[in-house]
């Protein structure tokens, strides 16, 4: 999502740059890119292509569909079967790939019956389109009326130090063995700045307030996986030095 302009509208100023966060994150090891064919629009998706295809067989490409972009920071979503249907075809294309790994659909649009818009996706995915149905921006009781539908096996929501809404669910995506992908996961970099409620367990351990706030979310559940966004290298690298960052009982009661 970062990877795009401002807005998340039209191309990076520094397009290299994109490019080479996009190497760098298989360098370090990370197996998991989350995109949408929303940021840009359509950008993030051919950046991806263009700096890593062809894939590691060990890259999972993560996508969703269900937002049109009208301009900066505008978002509308659309939910309509066809309009989902004809998404993942063109994110396939841009993508280059023959199937999508994980699709996702974005947000719930609420002048489409839900059960229509999974329904697309379920249809993908016994076409071949699609191996994996996952959710965006939805309720526990959604996801169920999903599950009757198609196996669900991933949600994304907003959740992160200060956002702690989705909590009750995590545990219970957990049990049922679903991965659970927090969105914003450094609200929006305020978990990054100076006076930041981690910056004195940050000052102890070493790490970077930003670091302690992913470090966390890893050590929340074993299905946690967080997304951060990043434009440059260097956030990168620090970004996923969190991985290594062990928390004491200690420390996660004084972050309860």
């Amino acid at each position: 999502m970062r990877l795009t302009g401002p807005g998340i509208w039209v191309w990076p100023k520094d397009i290299e740059e994109a490019s080479r966060v996009l190497r760098r994150v298989t360098d370090l090891g990370i197996n998991f890119i989350d995109t949408a064919d929303s940021y840009g629009p359509e950008v993030a998706e051919l950046l991806i292509a263009d700096a890593l295809h062809p894939y590691s067989s060990e890259l999972v490409i993560a996508t969703k569909g269900g937002f049109i972009r009208t301009g900066p920071n505008q978002w509308i979503t659309n939910g309509h079967p066809q309009y989902l249907t004809a998404a993942c075809e063109a994110s396939l294309r841009r993508l280059k790939l023959e199937r999508i790994d994980l699709y996702q659909y974005h947000a719930v649009d609420p002048r489409v019956p839900f059960e229509e818009s999974v329904g697309a996706l379920a249809n993908l995915r016994r076409a071949g389109k699609i191996r994996h149905v996952g959710l965006s921006n939805v309720t526990l009781e959604q996801t169920r009326r999903a599950q009757a539908i198609v196996p669900i096996v991933s949600v994304q929501n907003r959740y992160n130090f200060f956002d702690r809404t989705s909590n009750p669910i995590v545990g219970l995506y957990e049990r049922e063995g679903m991965g659970f992908m927090p969105w914003d996961p450094l609200a929006s970099g305020a978990l990054t700045w100076r006076g930041a409620p981690l910056d004195e367990l940050a000052s102890r351990s070493g790490a970077t307030p930003g670091q302690l706030a992913l470090a966390w979310l890893l050590h929340r559940s074993p299905v946690m996986l967080p997304i951060p966004g990043t434009s440059d290298v260097e956030h990168l690298e620090e970004n996923v030095g969190a991985a290594k960052i062990r928390l004491s009982a200690h420390d996660l009661a004084s972050m309860a």
